[in-house]
């Protein structure tokens, strides 16, 4: 049977998940910083209408959220994550094969049905996953992923649409992909829409009629794939299980100059598990760590410095301990006393799967199974009892240095603690 696509799409995700345990922000302007309090990266609708940018920075704006009544939020990272497991548990129940695209995106496969058969069960979609989350989402119905993905902008920006478009069969479509700006389009970034508008292609419906030569000469193979798939002919099909990662990246600037490499070292170590944890989440080991060290390159009156440090494992590992060992080694090698330090972070590299683990010669007795083992054992129990409930004693416990969050909401969902209490009379 023929299929098509739906794009599920949360709307201002974020700002969503501070609303379903906080009912009083309806309708209210809200925004969600990033990292340390820094720039707006999430808005509400109203927010929007208020001209408020993402990416304005949140210390420029106070007196401007102050005007409005603008309610401010620290990245609650913990229960975005959560809500977004939610979200895509409910969807599971409408289609057997699914993409988890982001956080807030997932693409499922539909049956073809009549437009308004499909319509429909979108709308049913929407409606559960709204009843069993509180979340609110837009549906993009299209033959092909870049086509469902411009329903879907349809159906969040016209609210006559109620949260569903159908692009599939349309007898305008062509109309909606002239109006449709070429930047918009999924897989055109920055560079590509401003070649293509200095060549005269300005909208969906131009890239959509260009040659084929041209496009594959000037946008490369996927970018012809792309004007097929507005032509209507699926080029890309559902990635049900994500690739692994190649490199994993763990850093956080600091919520105040850390100067001491003890405390540099706990931080080092607590981003290091991080980092670990993700590997082990995808099955795989690092070959390659590195470590990198700045101070806050806007502080033109502090003196600055830079520096970074690479080594190779002699195994492949994802055991954390040893990870946290090499890590240190490292930091060690580039820290520098009488500097303010801003941010650190660890990159693993050469990712490997954990069943093609390459032993050492020197290294025969490497203890794999029984480190797999115990990381087994610490990460089920942090994945029932919550993030950081086993920690290593390189982690620290006071963490002072820990990025800046005064504007955190609890974490209603994974943290036993900060769960709503509900009081009867």
């Amino acid at each position: 049977m023929k299929k098509i696509f739906a794009l599920v799409d949360c709307n201002n995700f974020y700002a969503s998940c501070e609303r379903v345990f906080n009912p009083r922000l309806e309708g209210k302007p809200v925004v969600v910083l990033s990292n340390n309090d820094g720039c707006v990266i999430a808005r509400s609708e109203e927010t929007k209408a208020l001209g408020i940018k993402m990416g304005q920075p949140a210390f420029k704006s106070e007196k401007l959220f102050k005007k409005h009544g603008i309610l401010v939020y620290s990245s609650n990272y913990a229960l975005y994550g959560d809500m977004s497991d939610r979200v895509m548990e409910t969807l599971r129940q409408f289609a057997r094969d699914m993409e988890i695209y982001s956080i807030d995106e997932a693409f499922l496969s539909l049956p073809y049905t009549t437009p308004e058969q499909m319509t429909d069960y979108a709308r049913e979609i929407r409606k559960t996953v709204k009843k069993w989350t509180g979340i609110p989402v837009s549906i993009g119905i299209g033959p092909t992923k870049t086509l469902a993905k411009v329903a879907s902008k349809i159906a969040k920006k016209y609210a006559r649409f109620k949260g569903v478009f159908n692009i599939t069969d349309h007898e305008k479509t062509d109309q909606i992909l002239e109006k449709f700006p070429v930047g918009d389009i999924w897989g055109v970034g920055p560079r590509y829409e401003a070649f293509l508008k200095r060549h005269g292609i300005k909208n969906a419906l131009q890239l959509k009629r260009a040659h084929d030569a041209w496009v594959k000469k000037h946008l490369t193979v996927m970018g012809l794939r792309t004007v097929m798939e507005l032509r209507g002919v699926p080029c890309f099909s559902l990635e049900q299980m994500p690739a692994a990662r190649k490199g994993i990246m763990s850093s956080r600037s600091f919520g105040r100059p850390v100067e001491s490499l003890d405390e540099l070292k706990e931080a080092l170590a607590t981003y290091t598990a991080i980092a670990a944890e993700k590997l082990r989440s995808q099955h795989s080991a690092a070959t390659i760590l590195h470590v990198f060290l700045m101070t806050n390159r806007f502080k033109k009156n502090e003196p600055q410095y830079y520096s970074s440090s690479t080594t190779i494992l002699p195994v492949a590992s994802s055991y954390t301990p040893e990870l946290i060992r090499f890590a240190c080694e490292q930091l060690e090698k580039i820290y520098k006393p009488g500097y303010r330090y801003k941010k650190i972070g660890v990159f693993l590299a050469e990712i490997v799967s954990q069943d093609r683990i390459q032993l050492n010669l020197l290294s025969l007795d490497y203890p794999h199974e029984r480190n797999k083992t115990l990381m087994q054992v610490v990460d089920k129990m942090n994945q029932r009892l919550g993030p950081g409930t086993v920690q290593f004693g390189a982690e620290g416990t006071r963490k002072e240095w820990h990025m800046r969050r005064k504007l955190l909401s609890p974490r209603y969902t994974t943290q036993w603690s900060e769960i709503p209490v509900v009081k009867t009379g």
